[in-house]
């Protein structure tokens, strides 16, 4: 579920209603409360996703950065298909990602029809998928994987119901919290969305940043319908209790907290916390059960690989979350977890249970702080700087976080960082933006 972050569905606390079914269905699943994602944005994670490595290991630290797997690396697909799994995908990744295919037996990609490749919605996702189901669940195993941009932008749901949950009106004059969003260049790339929204209001500008918030708010009702539409096709095919089904965000997305408008970038908890639920009844994964512990994508393959009953590749760095999901006691779980990001800016961070440090590694064009230290559980918006009021703690968690990259380094025989030395993929552009429009001035 392409750009979902945790904090907007009511399983995980939030005060709009926008995801019944999906808060139904969790009652007899298991919720991950820190499900973190070892780098952002799209290809960083899914790449994670399906070799079961983070990111510095599999070599993919931005988005579109022009990079390839390393030689070697494992992918789930491929070893579920070797296993005897019909594998299949219904996914446009490879519109970005040529060798996402690789493993698959059926990669259906219906983006096709679609002006923007992250226009596709779970509805259609469904087109292709229920039927696929049909045929395959039940006569033979099978190893299916399904991406859903509904909360992707533009954040455009149907008319019917874009006013769900902003009954103000978007363009009061009196209101002006689009007005950092302006100065932007992300404000320059949302403009066509942006135009359709004032076609469809009938007027302009709109000036409240808490309409788009709605809007994305709202673009999680129509896949919340048709996930319902999935999990009936498994109930009725017979399958449901014996398919391990696991939901999970790629990443989240901001709406203007830190600076960060209607994107995914940033280590903050809106981008890199998004939800994971998982249920398999007759695998001990059911009852409404939440976990704690910090689980990132990379555990996803493993984790999957292991319900299968097939062997892991040692070259997999995740772990094996089935004990936590049932339930059991897992004493030497970690207790942190490191997150990159290399695309539109540079960054590290390192997250325990109860507290972040951020160290960038390049320009903030944020107006963000080099280093900033959070407390998680008294602070969870992250709206307070600690990291000179408590430098004791920031101090050891910025050695921690540097030492145990400069020993992934060692391990990959890699001289430099590359989250450090790369140049950022996409935040090319909006230098490139500030130089322009300072010529023009």
């Amino acid at each position: 579920m392409d750009s979902l972050r945790a904090d907007h569905l009511g399983i995980y606390g939030y005060h709009r209603p926008t995801s019944p079914n999906l808060d139904s269905w969790a009652a007899d699943a298991v919720v991950a409360d820190n499900f973190i994602c070892p780098g952002v944005p799209t290809t960083p994670v899914h790449t994670s996703l399906f070799t079961g490595q983070i990111p510095l290991t599999h070599g993919l630290v931005s988005h579109r950065g022009g990079m390839d797997l390393r030689p070697g690396t494992p992918w789930i697909p491929g070893i579920f298909s070797e296993a005897g799994y019909m594998t299949g995908a219904v996914d446009n990744i490879k519109r970005l990602l040529p060798w996402y295919t690789i493993g698959f037996e059926d990669y259906i990609d219906p983006s096709r029809r679609f002006r923007h490749v992250w226009s596709v919605p779970m509805s259609v996702i469904n087109q292709r998928a229920l039927p696929w189901l049909r045929e395959h669940a039940g006569r033979e195993p099978f190893f299916l994987f399904l991406h859903t941009w509904d909360t992707h932008t533009p954040y455009l749901p149907p008319l019917d119901i874009r006013h769900t949950f902003y009954p103000g009106d978007p363009c009061d004059p009196n209101i002006d919290t689009m007005r950092p969003f302006r100065r932007q260049y992300f404000y320059e790339r949302s403009r066509e969305w942006l135009a359709q929204l004032h076609q469809d209001l009938g007027r302009e500008p709109i000036t409240d940043a808490g309409y788009i918030e709605a809007l994305y708010d709202a673009c999680i009702l129509p896949l919340d319908q048709a996930l319902a539409n999935l999990f009936a096709q498994l109930e009725d095919l017979g399958v449901a209790d014996d398919t391990l089904v696991m939901l999970f965000g790629d990443h989240g997305e901001m709406m203007g907290s830190h600076d960060i408008y209607f994107d995914h970038h940033g280590l903050y908890e809106g981008n890199i916390r998004p939800p994971l639920l998982c249920r398999w009844p007759n695998g001990g994964i059911a009852g409404g059960r939440r976990v704690r512990q910090i689980i990132g994508h990379h555990d996803l393959a493993v984790t999957s690989l292991a319900a299968a009953g097939l062997d892991v590749p040692a070259e997999m760095e995740g772990r094996d979350a089935l004990p936590l999901l049932r339930g059991e006691a897992v004493d030497d779980w970690r207790t942190h977890t490191l997150s990159a990001e290399c695309t539109w800016q540079a960054a590290w961070c390192l997250r325990t249970d109860t507290h972040k440090l951020i160290a960038a590694q390049g320009p903030s064009l944020h107006n963000q702080p080099a280093h900033g230290l959070y407390d998680l559980v008294a602070d969870p918006g992250e709206t307070t700087n600690l990291y000179l009021s408590e430098w004791e703690l920031a101090a050891g968690l910025q050695a921690q976080l540097e030492n145990e990259i400069a020993l992934r380094l060692e391990d990959l025989g890699l001289a430099e960082d590359p989250v450090r030395h790369e140049n950022i993929s996409l935040g090319r552009r909006w230098f490139d933006w500030l130089a322009q429009r300072g010529r023009n001035n």
